[in-house]
């Protein structure tokens, strides 16, 4: 049926090529996209119309420039002509499709065939019920056809593309922070919750991933305690900041404890680790450095191995905190094959803390210039906490606040610390 509105110049409602020559030469070429209407808009009328002859008079938007019609008889010749430079589409809520009972069949096809263009629905004044039930269908607005003229066709198509981009930016923000929702569940639930029952030890860890909004970074550390009193300690670095990355060190962080469950240490673990490295990440440059420790059942001893990892920091009282052996320490995971870790036996005496780092802490600025923090830093920092009694998850967020202020604000790199302490009893 066609929509009456007032005669002014006639132009053929579906573009034939003398049309479109015509519509260059006196208008402005239709450039917008869908979701951000700049320049001319363009209509695309469906609409139940047997004569096939349907011509509508132009119609000019807001800012005056000139709204390009096309009109189609059918949803296959609509599908045909709805190109990414259509805007919006009028459809005559009279379109019925063969073997529909459903009066808004049409309209749901549109919908599903122009998921991302605004849409308005043309009815009678005595349907109104009809055009509500649209725009719960879908449709951004309807019209009446007895009512309807250039101005107002003009103001509702413009409404309609706004409209239309509210809505999908307001999907999208929706969208959004359900995946992130979804992304934060998952990663909490990847954390380490370390297994330590029936040990003096006490356990304390601070970690900040470096990239925004995230849980997990490439760090990661875990601690566990064998059935023979044995605890064991981990921290580890892949190399990147993303979520492959962040995937990998949790793929290592549960293989580390699965096979120290199963009763590997040391130089056999390590290898081992290599292994299900080589096979995981997904380019042969990633790398990770790990720090293992495995503190004996009577918490006086311990075997260290190094993989390309900073050494851990050992304090007593009395004594300034100090780094531990890191002689002859092995090549980060993923670097050489068949590489050796030789595994070192430190003495850690009665009363002790031993904090694992990963270099997020360390390579942090200093105040403006290229300086670093680095491992000599770290230790003055650590000791003057020390001195002020601090201890335990205490003491690690001090280190970690003041690594933060000193850089001048949030550090690039991941941040794992671990702090395992014994009090001789």
């Amino acid at each position: 049926m066609p929509a009456p509105v007032p005669r002014q110049r006639e132009i053929p409602a579906v573009e034939s090529g003398a049309a479109a020559a015509t519509a260059a030469a006196t208008a402005p070429a239709a450039t917008a996209t869908a979701t951000a209407p700049q320049a001319s808009l363009t209509l695309l009328v469906i609409e139940d119309d047997p004569a096939g002859g349907l011509t509508v008079p132009e119609i000019l938007d807001a800012d005056g420039h000139r709204i390009r019609l096309r009109s189609a008889r059918n949803l296959t010749e609509a599908a045909r002509l709805l190109t990414p430079d259509v805007h919006c589409v009028l459809l005559d809520l009279d379109l019925v499709l063969p073997g529909e009972a459903d009066a808004l069949a049409a309209l749901r096809q549109v919908l599903r065939i122009a998921p991302r263009h605004a849409v308005l629905v043309l009815t009678a004044e005595a349907e109104a019920d009809r055009g509500a039930e649209a725009v719960r269908a879908g449709a951004q607005d309807y019209l009446f056809r007895d009512e309807l003229d250039g101005r107002l066709l003009s103001r509702a198509i413009r409404y309609a593309v706004e409209r239309k981009r509210a809505d999908t930016a307001q999907y999208k923000l929706a969208e959004s922070k359900l995946r992130a929702q979804e992304n934060a569940r998952l990663e909490r639930g990847l954390l380490p919750t370390p297994l330590l029952e029936g040990s003096d030890l006490r356990f304390a860890a601070r970690y900040r991933p470096g990239r925004s909004r995230a849980l997990l970074g490439g760090d990661f550390y875990d601690a566990v305690r064998t059935p023979d009193g044995t605890v064991h300690a981990m921290i580890g670095d892949v190399c990147g900041h993303g979520p492959d990355e962040a995937a990998l060190g949790v793929e290592l962080r549960i293989a580390w404890r699965a096979l120290t469950l199963a009763g590997l240490c040391g130089d056999d673990l390590l290898a081992t680790l290599q292994e299900v490295l080589e096979v995981e990440r997904p380019c042969e440059e990633i790398f990770a450095t790990l720090c293992t420790v495995d503190i004996a059942p009577d918490g006086r001893r311990a075997g260290l191995c190094l993989a390309g990892h900073p050494a851990p920091l050992i304090s007593r009282p009395g004594r300034p905190a100090r780094l531990l052996p890191y002689e002859n320490s092995g090549p980060a995971l993923g670097l050489l094959p068949r590489a050796r870790w030789p595994r070192r036996q430190v003495d850690l005496g009665g009363t002790w803390s031993l904090m694992l780092y990963t270099d997020g802490l360390i390579e942090g600025r200093i105040g403006e210039g290229r300086e670093r923090l680095g491992q000599d830093g770290m230790i003055e920092m650590i000791n003057r906490h020390l001195d002020r009694g601090l201890s335990g998850e205490g003491l690690l967020e001090a280190s970690v606040t003041e690594a933060r202020r000193l850089n001048g604000g949030e550090l690039t790199d991941d941040v794992a610390v671990v702090l395992l302490s014994r009090a001789a009893g």
